[in-house]
């Protein structure tokens, strides 16, 4: 590592946001029970910097077109355990190095939330979240798996005017977020959406405001968030 601002210690602005996830549980994320045994165990980074007059932001990938599964998506980076992972932590931050080329010295893990299953894949995901004291260039390092890297500016993802729900064909409504031509939903929305609210950095917004995500092609419906069935036909 090079001798940038390296403050490991996290800002004051994450204080409200941690002293809130001492007490957080599944539930306060997804109202789905998270099974005590089986599942792919897996784990993201919801890596939190700042930017001099910008503010602070979170890290977030899109998907390559072209994947089987969830094609196109917004996400934070991450995915399934390795044997040699020790924990958590150590699958979120190799996950990251893997797919932008996160340092992983850059980063000061901060908590890791509670695990929270995908029953569609059958995946048990714990979110990591971190700070990143010594932000440095990212960038997609398999273009077949990553199409874009983005560092989207928490003042954005709060903004009324980017805030919406959408439907997914199977009837499920979740929160989203429509920021700098991301549309950022399903599961990664649901955890970002819990975490504006638990910082206390969440805004008033239209939830009457919904959008419906195209049948074609369109991912499971995820189970993080304040997930919901719309009761009227799907269209």
């Amino acid at each position: 590592m090079s001798e940038r601002s390296e403050t490991r210690q996290p800002p004051g602005w994450l204080d409200p946001l941690l002293d809130r996830l001492g007490t957080a549980r599944a539930e306060d994320f997804t109202r789905l029970t998270t099974p005590e045994s089986g599942g792919r165990e897996s784990a993201v980074l919801v890596l939190l910097g700042e930017e001099p007059g910008a503010g602070p932001d979170v890290l977030l990938l899109q998907r390559a077109a072209t994947l089987r599964n969830h094609a196109g998506q917004p996400a934070f980076p991450g995915g399934a355990a390795d044997p040699e992972d020790a924990d958590a932590r150590a699958t979120a931050l190799r996950e990251a190095n893997e797919e932008v080329g996160l340092d992983p010295g850059s980063v000061t893990v901060l908590a890791e939330l509670p695990r929270l299953w995908i029953p569609v894949s059958d995946f048990v995901v714990t979110p990591v979240l971190a700070w990143w004291h010594a932000p440095h260039p990212v960038h997609p390092r398999e273009p077949a798996e990553v199409a874009h890297v983005a560092r989207l500016p928490v003042a954005e993802l709060v903004d009324p005017e980017n805030r919406m729900r959408v439907r997914h064909p199977s009837g499920w409504i979740g929160p989203a977020f429509s920021v700098r031509g991301m549309l950022v939903w399903g599961f990664t929305a649901g955890v970002l959406n819990t975490l504006l609210e638990m910082g206390g950095w969440a805004r008033p917004w239209p939830r009457s405001r919904v959008v419906e995500l195209p049948p074609t092609g369109a991912a499971p419906a995820p189970s993080a968030g304040t997930d919901e069935v719309d009761e009227s036909p799907v269209r």
